[in-house]
């Protein structure tokens, strides 16, 4: 095998997705690429993105599960009204059932009357949720833990809920002391850097690197290649959507 090349937190930015892929010149087969989670919810266009992320993997990308394709499942499969205004309403939802076709009118839940789930016919929506239940949490290579969010230090890797692995932040970020190097998204890295500008890939002292560019936010899409640790990236301000 060649390089290995690691991107997450794509959520929807298929323009960005697509020149990234260009840019790093991914040949399957020979090169490693893994996925790190959030493909959807509040960028341009999350059914492309999702369609893409499929096709990788059939050639043979590792592609992990984030806590934005969580919420989906658990809108979807919960029966239950929370998890549905909870992603529809406040985590980009929205933005994701419109890039399936569907409006306003038929994905908004009424107050006045008892919650039933909107039903959403789409074959592409259905296959895109049975792909996303298959996804794994997590991915250890060599010296390398590639996840969506990262892990509890307190917690052996097989005792640790899944939670942990899609949604942990500062305990995680502030307390991992293990051998192996846990690379993850989850966070843009602005706020590990301290500073708003700063979307590059973040290299911890503590064996982390953080490489969530804040693409949906007007930052940019990272990609970290892997052994040589060189970083790549696409800006969304320089993409011609």
């Amino acid at each position: 095998m060649g390089r290995t090349l690691v991107i997450s937190d794509i959520h929807g930015e298929i323009t960005a997705f697509t020149q990234l892929l260009k840019q790093i010149d991914y040949q399957p087969g020979i090169d490693r690429l893994i996925l790190l989670g959030d493909y959807i919810d509040r960028g341009e266009n999350s059914k492309a993105v999702l369609d893409q992320v499929m096709l990788l993997h059939e050639q043979g990308a590792t592609v992990l599960k984030g806590n934005h394709e969580d919420m989906m499942i658990k809108a979807f499969t919960s029966g239950e009204e929370r998890p549905w205004r909870h992603w529809v309403d406040r985590n980009g939802g929205k933005e994701t059932l419109r890039s399936y076709g569907f409006t306003e009118e038929q994905y908004m839940v009424s107050l006045d009357v008892p919650f039933e789930r909107p039903h959403l016919l789409s074959d592409a929506l259905e296959k895109h949720i049975e792909f996303i239940c298959s996804l794994e949490v997590y991915k250890e290579q060599d010296n390398f833990l590639f996840v969506h969010a990262g892990v509890n230090p307190e917690t052996p890797i097989p005792e640790t809920e899944e939670r942990d692995f899609l949604w942990i932040r500062d305990p995680f970020h502030n307390g991992y002391a293990g051998e192996k190097t846990v690379v993850f998204g989850h966070i843009p890295t602005k706020h590990l850097h301290k500073d708003d500008a700063n979307h590059s890939i973040f290299f911890g002292t503590n064996n982390i690197i953080g490489i969530d560019g804040g693409a949906v936010y007007g930052g940019q899409l990272n990609c970290l290649e892997l052994p040589g640790f060189i970083t790549h990236n696409v800006k969304i301000s320089d993409c011609s959507k």
